[in-house]
This record gives C-alpha cells, sequence and structure tokens, in this order.
C-alpha cells in the first residue's frame, strides 16, 4: 500500500469492500445496491464518498459515455498489509507473538484457531525447506 494514502474510515472501507468483491468496474448504483446490506444511505452520500476515496487515491473513476465507473485502485491484499503493518507496530512493536500471545492470554483464540495456526506455520517451514 502506498505510504501516502489516508487511512480509511468504515463506510469508506464497506464501499472498498464491494469493490473488491464485486467485478469492477462498477457503477455507483451497482455499488449503491451492495452497499444496503450495510448502510440504507441516499445515492448522494454514497457518491460523496466515491468523491472522496477518489481524493483518497483508493477509487479510479472513468466516464465513458457520460457513465460514471468505479474501479479500486488499490488491492485488498495491498490495502491489508499497510493496515497490519500499522496494527502490529502501533500496538505491539512489531512483535507478531505478542499480538498472538494477547489473543491467546484473553481467550481470543479457540482450539481450532490455536490448530489452524499451527498448522499454517508448519506448512511455512516445509516450504522454505524445499
Amino acid at each position: 500500500m502506498k505510504n501516502n494514502l489516508k487511512k480509511l474510515g468504515d463506510a469508506e472501507l464497506e464501499i472498498m469492500q464491494v469493490l473488491w468483491s464485486g467485478s469492477p468496474p462498477m457503477t455507483s448504483v451497482e455499488i449503491h445496491e451492495k452497499t444496503r446490506e450495510l448502510r440504507d444511505w441516499p445515492l448522494s452520500t454514497l457518491m460523496t464518498s466515491l468523491s472522496r476515496l477518489q481524493e483518497k487515491g483508493y477509487v479510479i473513476c472513468e466516464r465513458p459515455a457520460g457513465m460514471n465507473l468505479y474501479s479500486p485502485a488499490v488491492s485488498e491484499n495491498d490495502y491489508k498489509a499497510g493496515e497490519s503493518r500499522s496494527f502490529l507496530k502501533k500496538l505491539y512493536n512489531n512483535s507478531a507473538r505478542s499480538l498472538v500471545a494477547t489473543l491467546y492470554n484473553n481467550n481470543m483464540l479457540s482450539e481450532d484457531d490455536i490448530k489452524e495456526l499451527r498448522d499454517y506455520v508448519n506448512r511455512l517451514e516445509g516450504d522454505r525447506r524445499d
């Protein structure tokens, strides 16, 4: 993720999730329909949010034949990676171990979660040996 991108608000993130999960480019009407499950806001409010997302560098708006078509300018993976780095740095001094310890010590990880993490780490270690 580009370092100069501003943080997304909750509503902006919901719009981006619609764009990431849909088939961009999408019209504002298509985005509005998909966001209705989360927020029942007027189309004009959505249009304002889309403009802000474009100004922030998250959305590209193309206007073929006078119709606005919106696409993500930042991939979901890049966004998540940047937010994860920021979160880990801010709250856990860049320590993934501290994050997992906090989750574990506060009973926020189920046995299935722990098994899934263990299997994932084992798979990663196996990939390194190959």
